[in-house]
């Protein structure tokens, strides 16, 4: 299996980075990527002060010139959600008014992404309400991986630029002697997800898991539709949560005969009781995740495989600041 990612990675190789007009500013929600977005990038990740005050408030100063350049701000809003989204949109301001050409929000988890619709009376659309709170404090462009659900991007009235973490789970597991696999989407919503992840893995065939949701959070498993007996039974998700979900998946497809079951996700949400879930003995032979969102130690268990998506985000960055297509890298 080819790597996806080569061919879009070696073009830095031939082509020297100008980083002149190119600043990069980490928010506090996921330092070690941006760091590794800037090793990739052949820059410094750059100097800003940020600090809270007794009440709570947030002050940032970017401590260096940013006047007609190209500022990229990395910001998963991941939990705590409210305070790495005010932070990022201050960060924002900040560079709003210290004469930024261009600000692209870099947001590898967008939080409240799931609130994308109404399902009942008086509800809130929390994700287009995000997108509208980012475009007034002054962002110029998004950079998001592996939304919830696609039309997110149509809810920002500025450029969104979106990119997928699948390319990096892909490279890794064809480094793995799977035998005949079959990729399982969850439930019927994430169909189209699993579809392109299984067209990529070699046209591997689909199976997908009936499940009917009681609550928000609470899931319940009843029938696989496909053939997974004595296959490797690859579950592919957007994110993990509290891993109710997968998990019931991922049993369930034991039951039917699955001789090995990977659970792979772009997000590791991994709200309590997830790594308890996730690391039960005999479930998951693996558990694949990307660092969108940091993983703490606390978190951490034996199946747990993280990848990091720093030189895809950097790649992405490059791009967009040379002007040049980013769709280009998953052709």
């Amino acid at each position: 299996m080819t790597s996806f990612l080569t061919a879009a990675l070696n073009e830095q190789e031939q082509v020297k980075h100008d980083t002149r007009r190119l600043r990069l500013f980490s928010g506090t929600s996921n330092h070690v990527l941006a760091r590794e977005i800037a090793s990739y990038l052949g820059v410094s990740d750059g100097p800003l002060v940020c600090k809270r005050f007794a009440d709570g408030e947030l002050y940032i100063q970017i401590k260096q010139s940013i006047r007609g350049c190209d500022v990229f701000l990395v910001q998963p809003t991941c939990a705590p959600v409210n305070d790495n989204l005010m932070e990022l949109m201050i960060m924002v301001d900040a560079c709003k008014r210290a004469s930024a050409r261009q600000i692209t929000a870099v947001i590898p988890y967008y939080g409240y992404a799931r609130a994308d619709r109404k399902t009942a009376g008086r509800e809130s659309i929390t994700a287009k309400l995000t997108a509208n709170l980012l475009v007034k404090s002054g962002v110029d462009r998004v950079l998001a991986m592996d939304l919830h659900s696609a039309q997110i991007q149509g809810y920002f009235d500025i450029p969104c630029d979106h990119i997928y973490g699948s390319p990096v789970l892909v490279d890794y597991l064809s480094t793995k002697e799977l035998g005949e696999i079959v990729v399982v989407s969850p439930d019927v919503g994430g169909v189209a997800r699993a579809r392109a992840f299984a067209k990529q893995m070699n046209d591997a065939p689909l199976a997908i898991i009936d499940k009917r949701r009681a609550a928000h959070n609470v899931s319940e498993s009843l029938t696989v539709i496909g053939d997974v007996a004595g296959k490797t039974a690859i579950l592919i998700d957007d994110m993990i949560d509290t891993g109710g979900t997968i998990c019931a998946g991922g049993k369930l497809l034991r039951q039917q005969g699955a001789n090995r079951v990977i659970a792979c996700a772009s997000h590791a949400v991994f709200s309590p009781p997830s790594c308890e879930r996730l690391s039960e003995e005999g479930l998951f032979e693996q558990v694949i995740v990307t660092n969108s969102i940091p993983v703490n130690s606390s978190q951490s268990f034996s199946q747990l495989k993280v990848l990091s998506v720093a030189n895809m985000l950097g790649e992405a960055i490059w791009r967009i600041h040379e002007e040049s297509s980013v769709s280009s890298m998953f052709r």
